[in-house]
């Protein structure tokens, strides 16, 4: 099966999979550590994945989403298994049956495409909370390559709305992750903030 027909609610599962064990070691003391996506912070940044990974339940099942605010999910103090179990919602609605069909959220978005943000940011930002908290972090290779396309199709409008920073160059011997994470203006050889 290639990844443009893998089921979004697999590559979802397996970006959780990777996603968790950085999540869980994001010690208090680095909440306020800056990260290489220079608009946040770690808390900040957290809060963002929170905030996507819930709001992108309700885009799977065609129902509106809410992004005006960014509540503050870290103040319980089992947040990083709230962070888990909010995943694995958010895989069960994208799995749910006619999720990756028709259209999806106020801009009118193929819904496979407002799928694959919630991708993206499940990837690149685990990227930008590993390098912040001085861990790795490699996402498995199938969200790699389902996720090029995506980033090629959304980059004009990203770069446009500040949420993605200019091309980085990189090398001929840049791996396919690292020519992701230079799409979307970040240096995968570098820890300098974008």
């Amino acid at each position: 099966m290639t990844n443009r027909t893998q089921p979004l609610s697999e590559l979802l599962g397996t970006a959780a999979a990777h996603a968790a064990p950085v999540v869980r070691g994001v010690a208090d003391d680095s909440l306020s550590a800056p990260t290489p996506c220079s608009a946040y912070d770690v808390r900040a940044l957290l809060n963002h994945l929170f905030h996507v990974v819930v709001n992108f339940q309700a885009l799977a099942a065609k129902q509106p989403a809410d992004f005006s605010t960014t509540p503050d999910r870290l103040s319980d103090a089992d947040w990083s298994a709230r962070f888990e179990s909010e995943t694995a919602k958010l895989v069960e609605a994208w799995a749910a049956p006619g999720a990756e069909e028709g259209t999806s959220g106020a801009m009118g978005l193929p819904a496979r495409t407002v799928g694959s943000m919630a991708l993206l940011d499940l990837t690149v930002h685990l990227w930008d909370l590993a390098q912040a908290t001085g861990q790795s972090f490699e996402p498995d290779p199938a969200v790699v390559e389902s996720l090029t396309g995506t980033v090629e199709e959304l980059a004009p409008t990203a770069r446009k709305m500040d949420v993605f920073a200019a091309a980085v160059a990189v090398p001929e011997n840049a791996s396919a992750f690292e020519r992701l994470l230079a799409a979307t203006g970040r240096n995968p050889r570098d820890r300098a903030a974008v």
